[in-house]
């Protein structure tokens, strides 16, 4: 097999022993609910005094007491391995997963990105790459985290761009023959979760031949996995490993656990994974002057706002909508063409603030209030996100969003390092 080729590598997964009740020990994705202390507090409510993923992690509502938390995160994994409270599921192989949300069932395969085929460096391009910006602010207060923990779990989705479904469907096809590893429902409205062991030797040359084939067909500089969430936690992973790795013989660095980190794949042309487009709300600011504002700032640049063709977008406040094509547009997909005229708003009206909104409603809502204009983006096209990735190097900061929070990934898995 030459999984090497394509950047992942079967992995040795461990799951809660059979005497953690599932039910209590997944839980959603860490960066969700940063302004709801209130529901982190239900879900440790929830989970009471069982072995629980919500002591394995550090939600990012309480990173200020981030000081006192991490101590004990570190304490109860070194705890749950002694206690033997994680057991080894594969060992190794893949994990083949359905997710059950509003808008369908959802396919994954938690693997191990191989870190050394990764990067989120400016202008370079490997096999697998982040879809946004990585703000490097971002990564010291989880480099804490990894430096001292045993093991990790994942909320990182990895998108492939696979449209004749060849590498996770044909794998779902004979689900019924692979050994079933979980079958439960999610706490907090988390819908279903489903997995499957991946640890035969026809599964994984399948799974293998088909993920090269997939790279084969992609020409030069291939995007084969774009990250679609979780981009901060694979750059701590990265982080980590470039720090670890000086340490080691180059015999050391091939197989290191710390060197492929925990993650899972889904395609992009899943029709349960939703692609949502995230809109922005400036306050304190007159709609009628920002408008104003943004046809000079246009009309200066060779723009216009009432193109037939070009970035469309509908302008939303008290007043009304107002629906406007952007002709001639500076960006190259619509969220940039948006985000560079905000952000020279921004710099120019300190006392004009911007918020970035999932749904339309919540849009609405909060821009049909005095003093406020929000911009609804267009819909997310799948059919070119990967283009548009290899194009732009990075989409603009806040693009879009895969799904609701409810819908975002739960740990579950968990993997050495």
């Amino acid at each position: 097999m030459s999984f090497e080729r394509v950047g992942i590598r079967p992995a040795r997964i461990l799951l809660p022993a059979p005497t953690v009740p599932c039910e209590t020990w997944a839980c959603i994705a860490c960066d969700q609910y940063t302004s709801e202390p209130e529901y982190w507090e239900k879900a440790f409510a929830a989970a009471g005094d069982a072995p629980s993923a919500l002591r394995l992690i550090l939600p990012e509502v309480y990173l200020k007491n981030s000081g006192e938390r991490i101590p004990a995160i570190h304490a109860a994994m070194a705890r749950y391995l002694r206690e033997g409270l994680l057991a080894p599921a594969v060992d190794p192989g893949f994990i083949l997963c359905e997710r059950t949300v509003p808008s369908g069932t959802r396919l994954g395969l938690v693997c191990a990105v191989d870190l050394e085929q990764y990067s989120f460096e400016k202008g370079s391009l490997p096999l697998v790459r982040p879809t946004e910006q990585t703000i490097a602010s971002r990564l010291p207060p989880r480099l804490v985290i990894r430096r001292g923990a045993p093991v990790e779990l994942t909320h990182i989705m990895i998108l492939i761009d696979d449209p004749e479904r060849t590498v996770l469907e044909p794998l779902q096809a004979k689900k019924d023959s692979l050994r079933k590893l979980y079958d439960f429902d999610l706490m907090m409205n988390g819908g279903h979760l489903k997995g499957w062991a991946v640890d035969g030797a026809e599964e994984l040359a399948q799974t293998d031949a088909a993920l090269n084939q997939l790279l084969d067909s992609l020409g030069a500089d291939p995007l084969l996995l774009a990250v679609g969430d979780g981009n901060h936690s694979l750059a701590t992973a990265k982080a980590y490993w470039n720090e670890l790795k000086e340490g080691l013989s180059e015999e050391e660095r091939e197989n290191h656990p710390a060197r492929f980190a925990l993650c899972e794949i889904v395609n992009i042309h899943d029709d349960a994974l939703l692609f949502e487009p995230i809109h922005r709300v400036v306050t304190g600011t007159d709609p009628e002057a920002l408008l104003a504002d943004w046809q000079a700032y246009a009309a200066a640049r060779g723009m216009t706002l009432d193109a037939r063709n070009g970035h469309r977008f509908i302008l939303v406040s008290a007043q009304g909508d107002r629906e406007i094509t952007v002709g001639r547009p500076e960006g190259a997909i619509p969220c940039e063409t948006i985000q560079k005229y905000l952000d020279d708003f921004l710099s120019r009206h300190p006392e004009a603030e911007i918020d970035y909104i999932h749904g339309e409603q919540s849009l609405r809502a909060l821009a049909s209030a005095p003093g406020a204009a929000g911009f609804l983006l267009p819909e997310i096209d799948k059919g070119s996100f990967f283009r548009d990735v290899k194009k732009l190097g990075v989409l603009p900061r806040k693009t879009f969003s895969m799904g609701e929070a409810d819908e975002k990934r739960f740990y579950m898995e968990v993997k050495e390092i």
